[in-house]
């Protein structure tokens, strides 16, 4: 066993006792495929947690059993103190409110303007807000992510990394406390990845907010990551700090180095 598994096996109450999203047994599988299989994961406060795997390794599958879309054959997932398993429709819709989620795509509305993208969430969840708290809002998160004045542009009028930019100011905009990303620096050139993962750290440390992130730009997890899993065969095989992984000579997590 190397000495970066023996980290995952060490039980660390003052992590449990931080802990935002903790996730104990995990099992999913669809038919005779496994996908999960006896995955744990603790994500504490202020913390960012990167997990490195293969395509089909099961990453997309762990964060639709958090948000309540795929339900696991056992386990059990504990979001801010609660049991997303044991949850109904609109407890769903309440706790995802306080998970901000950036679509690889972007997923920003094409028919909307930028301001249109950023209000919607807000019209849609937070009722009490009036047009003024609205409008602070849209500018306070535009603001953050440098493109105040691209307020009234249509996305296709931006380059993609300001469209990830956007995105981010979307997934800010409800103030969420953890923040889901799927390959949050994926298509982007360099130069504008390393803007993007430079970006997520300093609105993580302004906001205080918790994250998981799906990423293969090694650079990108250099840079974000607090704490490294690497998934494989649908277990937390290995968990670290990104340097403590990238001095592993366990073979299967050397790859994700070379």
């Amino acid at each position: 066993m190397t000495a970066v598994q023996d980290i995952i096996n060490q039980p660390n109450e003052t992590a449990v006792k931080n802990a935002v999203l903790e996730i104990k047994h995990l099992d999913k599988a669809f038919g005779g495929n496994v996908v999960l299989n006896d995955f744990n994961l603790v994500v504490n406060k202020d913390e960012n947690v990167v997990v490195l795997g293969r395509s089909g390794s099961g990453k997309s599958v762990l964060i639709k059993c958090i948000i309540g879309l795929l339900k696991p054959d056992s386990g059990s997932i504990s979001v801010l103190g609660e049991d997303v398993l044991a949850m109904g429709h609109d407890e769903l819709d309440h706790i995802r409110m306080r998970i901000g989620f950036l679509f690889q795509s972007n997923a920003l509305y094409d028919s909307m303007t930028v301001r249109e993208n950023l209000e919607f969430p807000m019209r849609r969840h937070i009722k009490h807000m009036n047009a003024e708290e609205v409008n602070e809002r849209v500018n306070e998160m535009l603001e953050n992510v440098g493109l105040a004045h691209t307020i009234d542009m249509m996305p296709s009028e931006l380059s993609g990394g300001m469209q990830k930019r956007i995105a981010l100011a979307r997934t800010l905009i409800l103030k969420p406390e953890i923040i889901l990303y799927d390959e949050p620096t994926s298509g982007l050139d360099p130069i504008t990845g390393r803007e993007i993962s430079s970006l997520m750290v300093e609105l993580q440390e302004k906001y205080h907010t918790s994250s998981i992130i799906i990423s293969h730009d090694m650079n990108c997890v250099k840079a974000v990551a607090d704490k490294v899993v690497a998934l494989i065969d649908g277990k937390a095989y290995a968990t670290g700090t990104y340097e403590e992984l990238k001095r592993s000579t366990d073979e299967r997590i050397k790859h994700f180095f070379e």
